[in-house]
């Protein structure tokens, strides 16, 4: 593993392997919860926290467990068990200590147990072979591609809100069509080669 590795893979999951705008994971979260700049961060931070945990937990418990044992073939439920206990400390975390944000996330934050990006992280480390320094990194880097999706669209979508367009377009239609300029915006990042 070398500085180089670790940088492709943090450039790849922050920017051309972004989960939500290239590989189009989590995108419940991502439309349900970008209307407001401080909503989008905190599910953003949320997402980050659980992704960056379950990559270590999930590479531990598949490498120390599932591999040892044949048990390989019981990954997805393994990794949905460990995702929804981390999320369970986060909500818990959240309702008592930050309640307005707790409430703004409303039923998006019970839903990142079922998040796709959050598996496609756990699931992608196995699959990539990463060890326990790339998985985290890949977790990590990923949330914060997630981040960096969620508060790109919340801005643009807080722009289209006060602007005019036509009636037919208002409100979802107008955020798919944003959302998918923003996609093609990162499709940019494909030809990044690094060092």
């Amino acid at each position: 593993m070398s500085f180089t590795s670790i940088v492709a893979i943090a450039l790849g999951a922050i920017l051309t392997n972004n989960f939500i705008l290239v590989k189009f994971l989590g995108i419940c979260p991502f439309m349900g919860v970008s209307k407001k700049m401080d909503t989008a961060l905190g599910m953003g931070a949320a997402v980050t926290f659980v992704m960056t945990i379950a990559s270590i937990v999930t590479w531990a418990v598949n490498s120390w467990i599932l591999v040892p044992l044949n048990l390989s073939y019981m990954q997805t439920p393994a990794f949905i068990l460990i995702i929804a206990a981390i999320v369970q400390v986060v909500e818990m975390f959240l309702k008592k200590s930050v309640p307005t944000l707790y409430q703004a996330l409303g039923i998006y934050l019970p839903l990142i147990t079922t998040n796709c990006a959050v598996l496609g992280v756990a699931l992608l480390n196995v699959q990539e072979n990463y060890g326990p320094v790339e998985s985290l990194v890949y977790g990590f880097t990923g949330g914060l591609g997630f981040i960096l999706a969620i508060v790109l669209f919340s801005a643009v979508r807080q722009r289209v809100e006060e602007s005019e367009c036509p009636e037919s377009f208002r409100g979802f239609p107008i955020a798919l069509i944003s959302a998918g300029l923003l996609a093609l915006s990162f499709m940019g990042f494909s030809g990044l080669k690094v060092f």
